[in-house]
């Protein structure tokens, strides 16, 4: 296996360890909490932050299973649902984000899921103060659109999202954008990214197809 490859495969890994590691604290504290407490009402409170917890990182593994991973037991497509079930389980519990689900077609490629999926994680970590985050693919094309009060994108990603090369070292925070580079790559895509007036527009079309909107 060639060192890049090795150090991407490192970078994922550590995207997913930063992100599980607050969900698996927090099942740890409760656990730690009601071993030390007796009051019935305080015990079922701590059970009930185990269970949100618990779910909170079963969803994220869901989502990087079909994002990041090989995701075995499925073919050259996936259902659409799944897809959608992966970012709503993201999403569930974050009352700052509205999730829109604009896609018609009952199955996705496998390229097409991870691009979508990893353009809406890229998304919704722009939307720092939430908003609405609106995912849709027809025919070709692959959009994500991310809207709120305040948008903040990486400058490493905003050009490697659009056309742009990398200039300093991969990271754990560029790992994404360059799975979706090579994904993209490999389906004869392209990546676009737009943004104006509180709106960030992430398209993925066949080659040679003016504009991502």
């Amino acid at each position: 296996m060639q060192d890049l490859s090795v150090e991407f495969a490192s970078l994922l890994c550590s995207r997913l360890c930063h992100d599980l590691l607050s969900p698996v604290g927090s099942m740890i504290n409760g656990l730690e909490l009601i071993a030390d407490e007796q009051d019935p009402e305080l015990r079922a409170q701590y059970m009930g932050l185990l269970t949100d917890s618990a779910e909170a990182s079963a969803n994220k593994l869901k989502f990087f299973r079909l994002a990041f991973g090989a995701a075995g037991g499925y073919g050259d497509h996936i259902n659409a649902n799944e897809a959608k079930a992966a970012i709503e389980g993201l999403v569930r519990g974050n009352a700052r984000i509205v999730f829109g689900w604009l896609v018609d077609q009952p199955e996705l490629s496998r390229g097409a899921t991870r691009i979508l999926l990893n353009l809406s994680l890229i998304a919704l970590d722009a939307l720092v103060r939430g908003g609405r985050l609106d995912v849709g693919v027809e025919a070709d094309e692959v959009v994500v659109r991310a809207e709120g009060p305040r948008l903040v994108l990486d400058a490493e990603l905003r050009a490697l999202l659009d056309g742009g090369e990398m200039e300093g070292h991969m990271s754990s925070r560029t790992s994404g954008a360059l799975l979706i580079r090579e994904l993209a790559r490999r389906e004869g895509r392209e990546v676009r990214l737009s943004e104006q007036d509180g709106v960030l527009l992430f398209g993925v079309t066949a080659r040679g197809t003016a504009g991502a909107a």
